[in-house]
């Protein structure tokens, strides 16, 4: 493999999808003979430019095992390196993102910083087309299920201990903070050469706009306070959400809670996410509506959507934050024993909430996701939570986004549902007592296999995936029906009937 070819086709990429301006063609060329430790550019043409970083970063990584630029496993933080130095600065970002926006609207300044992002490497678009995605139709909303295969699956306990973890001199603190921006990995810090983000102002603090590198659906975006703060949801967070849709109304933004169990898989550091999509939640209607005297110019109700969720509709914006603001600290120190709601036990709280915010229009629709994360005897992994039967489906926490009705399972579910499609169409024995060794891969889905058993062989292998599908969207559907923490059933709606009047509003 010729290096200064290699260099070229570099250069070529970088004019046709980074906006590599020709005064620094130059500039630029001399700093991938650097990296490529060469000594001339070559004076034939690049060839071919491809539309995706996919190819190079392959030539990069190959080419730099052959000549000893860098160690095996190492590949990544090479071709990072390089797509990153030929990404314009964050300064150059910042200023082309809001020209943009200011003039022609927020959609175009997300399209260039999320093209820029898929272009250069940061956001692996080949590697999220690969992940096994499918809709699975409840009779409601509809549910969206998706086997994320390049996010690893983290336990809840792994979770809990990065609250409360000590920080030391850990640099970058974490995977979320603003020094990411061009860092260049270590062997337990991913690298972030090729991250760009624009800066925000959410309730008069700093913050800052990235995508996410495993984007979960459309233009799966992050908001992230400068801050290295741990997640919190009070009465302070709505004006952030409402500044964000304020912005950049052509996208959605949510927290996800501040707890275990029912938070996100990063708890040490505020964010949140967003996006270009329309949720399932973000269909429900709202099932009973109610007034409160101080609200006089919103439209409030209990949304109809498996979780219990409050949401409130309107134009003007003070009066959603502080509707919203009240439902949150309301809930903070609600009980309700007949629900198994208890909001602390000792000095230890259980009660919080997962936030949703878009506007239409200028009409701004506010969703407050009540949650709660205690667990007891029965359910010591969480009251609230997937109950054991669905945990060879899911253990993660059933954060902001499984709330709404897009479920990211983990990826060694791909490996086992094709493993039991195997079984049911009779191409693999099936072997009850193999599968009772706790080693085995299909221990942990017995009782899935022993019910699909029970509807037959399948005839094909067609018929054995939509089988398996099938079973996987009933059980998302349960495990949200699992975290809702008033049921619906009578004692469930006079429980969550009983929280509203505690907050001053009654049934319409």
């Amino acid at each position: 493999m010729d290096g200064r070819v290699l260099a070229e086709r570099l250069l070529a990429y970088a004019r046709a999808h980074l906006h590599l301006e020709e005064e620094d063609a130059a500039y630029a060329r001399n700093a991938l003979l650097t990296f490529l430790r060469l000594p001339a550019p070559a004076k034939e043409a690049a060839g071919a430019v491809p539309d995706s970083p996919d190819p190079l970063a392959e030539e990069l990584s190959a080419y730099a095992l052959e000549n000893g630029l860098c160690a095996a496993g190492e590949e990544e933080r090479f071709w990072t390196d390089m797509l990153g130095a030929l990404t314009p600065l964050p300064s150059v970002i910042n200023r082309e993102f809001f020209r943009r926006k200011e003039e022609r609207g927020a959609q175009a300044a997300c399209d260039y910083l999320y093209d820029l992002s898929v272009k250069n490497g940061y956001v692996r678009a080949s590697a999220i087309a690969r992940n096994l995605k499918w809709e699975y139709d409840d009779g409601k909303c509809g549910l969206e299920i998706t086997v994320n295969l390049s996010k690893p699956e983290k336990s809840n306990k792994d979770i809990a201990k990065l609250l409360t973890a000590p920080q030391g001199e850990k640099y970058p603190a974490c995977a979320l903070c603003p020094e990411n921006e061009g860092f260049a990995g270590t062997a337990t810090h991913p690298p972030r050469r090729n991250l760009r983000t624009v800066k925000l102002t959410l309730g008069g603090e700093r913050w800052f706009l990235q995508y996410s590198p495993y984007a979960y659906y459309d233009e799966h975006c992050i908001a992230i306070n400068e801050r290295h703060v741990p997640m919190h949801v009070d009465g302070t967070t709505p004006q952030k959400l409402l500044d964000f849709v304020d912005a950049l109304p052509n996208y959605f933004i949510g927290s996800n809670a501040s707890l275990p169990v029912v938070g996100g898989s990063i708890l040490n550091h505020e964010h949140f996410q967003g996006g270009r999509h329309l949720m399932p939640m973000h269909r429900a209607k709202l099932r009973t509506e109610y007034a409160g005297a101080d609200f006089s110019s919103l439209r409030i109700g209990v949304l109809d959507w498996y979780n219990s969720a409050v949401q409130c509709e309107g134009e003007d914006a003070a009066q959603v934050a502080a509707f919203a603001g009240k439902v949150i600290e309301g809930w903070r120190g609600f009980d309700c024993p007949s629900c198994d709601i208890l909001s602390h036990t000792g000095g230890t709280p259980h009660n919080t909430c997962s936030l949703s915010c878009r506007k239409e229009g200028k009409k701004y629709i506010f969703t407050v996701i009540l949650r709660n994360n205690r667990a007891d005897g029965r359910y010591p992994d969480g009251i609230f939570h997937v109950h054991p039967e669905h945990l060879n489906i899911k253990s993660e926490s059933i954060g902001l986004i499984e709330a709404m009705g897009l479920f990211i399972l983990p990826p060694r579910l791909k490996r086992q549902f094709a493993a039991i499609e195997e079984i049911l169409c009779g191409d693999a024995a099936y072997d009850p007592a193999a599968l009772s060794d706790p080693a085995a891969d299909l221990h942990v889905h017995r009782g899935m296999i022993e019910e699909l058993l029970r509807g037959g062989r399948a005839e094909t292998p067609a018929e054995a995936e939509a089988r398996v599908r099938e079973y996987v969207g009933r059980a998302c559907t349960e495990i949200l029906d699992n975290t809702a923490v008033f049921k619906n059933d009578e004692n469930g709606r006079r429980g969550f009937a009983s929280f509203l009047s505690s907050l001053g509003l009654k049934e319409k």
